[in-house]
């Protein structure tokens, strides 16, 4: 091979080029790509060679995939969690919860898209809230989580029936109240217990959070218990492996 040839095929030297411009910021998040045709004569390439290096960008996360109306530049926002802080009581406002408050503090804008709905829970959750799942049933409150209007977080939150019936926890909104819901009701979590897992996601998480593909996401599992010990809740959360960090602060033991 000749000194100084370069060997990547046509489409890596494309996403190269692309790639640069993106980290140098002069393709910006929300961006638009330009052209394909745009791009294959800038680069002297066939536009077949330009929708492979938008591709190789798109399965890096660095592009959105466009849907019909071009490719942009993903938003490279990662959310700091505070796991060990989450749902603390005093992080609870009259106006926004604590997942919206720490959005906040972060310097970003939190949207919540809430549905409330009566269901049979699935059997990791019936056994956590000491349920029959073949008899009982949970009200459960669905989210979808934004951060500056891109969807970051599904979270659904599972309570047995007769706990919730007739309260706040059934209107289909996003509803907060200072020290939290759960609290407001008489049934404030004073133990809490979080399962993790890292996964990939299913069509659906893929298709609800527009994740590109091979993209992992982080399952956290968190169990509420009142003061005589009961399981009042359970929230499956699912986040983004390439928009979230999961942050601890523990006491030495």
């Amino acid at each position: 091979m000749p000194a100084g040839s370069d060997s990547r095929a046509l489409y890596e030297r494309v996403a190269d080029a692309l790639r640069t411009s993106i980290e140098r910021g002069e393709l910006a998040p929300g961006d638009t790509v330009p052209p394909e045709q745009e791009l294959a004569e800038q680069h002297g390439v066939s536009r077949q060679t330009v929708r492979q290096a938008l591709q190789q960008l798109t399965s890096e996360g660095l592009l959105n995939s466009g849907r019909g109306r071009g490719r942009t530049v993903r938003s490279q926002t990662r959310l700091r969690w505070h796991l060990s802080h989450f749902e603390d009581q005093d992080k609870h406002s009259a106006n926004a919860d604590a997942w919206a408050n720490e959005v906040q503090d972060q310097g970003h804008v939190p949207l919540q898209e809430v549905s409330v709905g009566l269901e049979i829970p699935p059997p990791a959750v019936a056994e956590r809230l000491d349920l029959d799942a073949e008899k009982d049933i949970v009200v459960v409150r669905r989210r979808v989580r934004y951060v500056d209007d891109v969807p970051f977080q599904v979270a659904d939150s599972y309570f047995p029936e007769d706990l919730a019936r007739g309260t706040a926890l059934m209107q289909p909104k996003d509803v907060s109240v200072p020290g939290g819901l759960l609290a407001s009701i008489g049934h404030a979590q004073k133990r809490l217990v979080d399962e993790i897992q890292i996964r990939m996601p299913t069509k659906d998480e893929s298709a609800r959070l527009g994740l590109p593909a091979g993209t992992p996401v982080a399952e956290h599992m968190r169990t509420g218990y009142d003061a005589e010990g009961r399981p009042v809740r359970v929230m499956v959360t699912v986040a983004p492996g390439d928009r979230h960090t999961l942050v601890y602060e523990l006491d030495p033991a």
